[in-house]
Formats: C-alpha cells, structure tokens, sequence
C-alpha cells in the first residue's frame, strides 16, 4: 500500500503559481521579489522571448514542482503487518541423555520406544507452541553443554532437539547439577524477566561438579524457576530363559526427592511421568502455568520512495538547461555552416 508520511506537503503546489503572479503585477513602488529559482528561469525565458516557448518553460517548470513536491511528502511503500515475537519467557530445556534415557519402558504411538524419542515427540509439540518465547536447550549426562541458545527461532529449536542422541554427552553418568547450572548461567545472561527452565531426567545426580540443591540456591538467587520432570515407567515386565516372566522398577534410579526440592525450592513444580500419555499432560499444564503473552506486536515494513519522484523532479527540473544548450549547440553549428558556405560562394566569385 502506498502512503504519503508528509501529505501536508501538497499545500506547497500553488506556491509557484502565487510567486509568478505576484511577480507579474508587482508595482513599481513595491521591491521586486527575488529567488534564485526563478532568476534562473528569467535568463532562460530571456533567451526565448517566444511566448510559445515562455509556456512551454514554465510547465515543465511546473511539473518539476510538482515532483518535488510529492518527494517533500515522502511517498512511502507499507507491507501488509507483521507479527512480532512477544517480549516473553526466556525458557530453557534440560534433558537428560544419559545411557539410561535408551529404556524402552514408554509406548509412542501404541509401539514399545525409548524414553528419549518418546520426550522428543512430546517436547516437539511443547517447542510449537511456545512461539514468542526464547527456547533453548541444554543437554547433559556425564557433562552438560548448551546445544541450542535461547533464540525466537523455534524450527532451529526442533532441528537441534532432533539431532541429540543418547551418549552424546557421556552415556554412564548424569550430571544434574551441572545441566541446572549451565541454564542458570545462560539465562542470568538475560534481562531479568520471566526466566524459566524445564529440567527432565530418568535418574539421580553421581557426576559433575554442582550439586543439584546448590545449583537450585542459585538459580533462586538469578530469578529462575524450575519446573522438573521424572520420567519412566514403574513397573516393567521382562522375560528371560532362566527365571521366565519377572516384574523389575526401571525408575528405581530415579531420585525424587531431590527434583522436588530442587522445584520447591526456586518455585516451581515437580512432575512424574510414567507414561508417554502423563508426559504430554505435564506440558499442557506447563503452558498452563508459564502462558505465552496474547498479544503480540504488529511492524509494518515501510520503504521509503520519495527518491523516485525526486529524481523525476530533477530531471524535468534540468531540461530546459539541455534544451537550451542544444538550441545554442545547432544555433553555433548553423552559424558556423552559413559563415563556411558564405566563404565558399565568395571564394567562387
């Protein structure tokens, strides 16, 4: 859509006209109005005293004006809107990929899968949601490290969740407090606002060099919530040769008491998991809880045009300077020709 920034500037139109036709009725007690501009279109018009030439001057004149004019009232291109992602949550991922997250004790899509892929799937649809949030995400398991920064960026969010495999940080050990403290420091990086982390894991803290309780004291200390979630089921069937069907807790490595005062303690919640089906529930209540702001900022992308009509000003502006010099260019030429062929004819008498 085309606008103009400045259309007050439509008003300046007949000021030339108001010039001219003072200029013309001036009386002679009265001191003769003066510019530049049109002492130049005087010695012009004085070299083509024709009044058919006259004219023909002042209009171009005129429609430069015009151009001009439409340049003062900066003629502007604006973009259908735009909606900008809100001020929002800075919120942090950490997910736990240690060996452990390989248990096959969760169902995606009525079919036996890993902890990992199920907490992919979900966490996936989690990430869509979120838009006008920062999301990243750290993962951990013998060490910590941040695989995606916070960014508005969410389809770079689910590529990089994507990417992440089991072992990829140590498969042995889980570093829980070194995960928490990773996304305390980056989210301390940030403006103090609405800072949030989501922690998930199958186990208990036995590597690192942050306890989880220390790691929590300052995450309180930077004004960051956590929300932590214990996955994997309770209660596991697995048949062998020797002892036939046996009943076995593929979470008994699972350390709640310690997720829950990590929660408690920063304000948050903890959550158990032991199905795919509890999982999604507990990012429903997750947004449910830490909403994305309704209503988001609108920017209309404005490119500027009144170069364009500047440009077709200056150009009707010099054309009487061409013309002009075109008309002494043929007028010399023709001068010069007449004075050869007079030359010529004398020559022949």
């Amino acid at each position: 859509m085309i606008q103009m920034a400045s259309p007050w500037a439509f008003f300046l139109l007949p000021v030339p006209l108001l010039i001219w036709y003072l200029h013309r009725n001036r009386q002679p007690q009265l001191s003769p109005i003066r510019t530049p501009l049109f002492e130049h279109w005087q010695s012009i018009q004085a070299e083509h005293s024709s009044q058919n030439s006259n004219r023909f001057f002042q209009i171009l004149f005129f429609i430069s004006w015009i151009f001009f004019t439409t340049a003062f009232a900066r003629l502007q291109w604006v973009d259908d809107p735009i909606e900008l992602p809100n001020s929002g949550r800075d919120l942090l991922l950490s997910i736990d990929i240690s060996g452990s997250m390989e248990e096959e004790d969760l169902k995606l899509n009525g079919r036996p899968a890993n902890r990992l892929a199920v907490v992919k799937s979900i966490i996936t649809e989690f990430i869509g949601k979120r838009e006008g949030d920062r999301i990243g995400l750290v993962l951990f398991g013998e060490n910590a490290y941040l695989q995606t920064p916070l960014t508005f960026d969410l389809q770079t969010v689910q590529y990089m969740l994507d990417e992440s495999e089991i072992g990829l940080a140590g498969a042995s050990r889980t570093a829980i407090g070194d995960g928490i403290g990773l996304a305390v420091k980056r989210l301390r990086e940030r403006p103090e606002q609405n800072r949030v982390l989501i922690l998930l894991t199958d186990g208990r803290n036995n590597s690192g060099e942050l306890d989880p309780i220390e790691a929590a004291k300052l995450a309180k200390h930077a004004g960051v919530k956590i929300y932590t979630i214990g996955v994997g089921a309770d209660e596991m069937i697995r048949q062998s040769m020797l002892f036939g069907t046996t009943k076995f807790n593929p979470s008994a490595e699972l350390d709640e008491k310690t997720l829950t005062q990590v929660a408690k303690f920063t304000g948050g919640n903890y959550f158990r998991a032991r199905s795919t089906e509890e999982l999604a529930r507990i990012y429903d209540i997750l947004d449910e809880l830490e909403p994305v702001e309704d209503k988001p900022e609108v920017y209309r992308p404005v490119q500027e045009l009144y170069f364009w009509p500047a440009l077709v000003g200056i150009i009707f502006f010099l054309l009487p300077y061409f013309i002009n010099m075109l008309n002494g260019l043929l007028t010399r030429l023709k001068r010069t020709s007449q004075s050869n062929n007079s030359q010529q004819n004398k020559r022949k008498v």
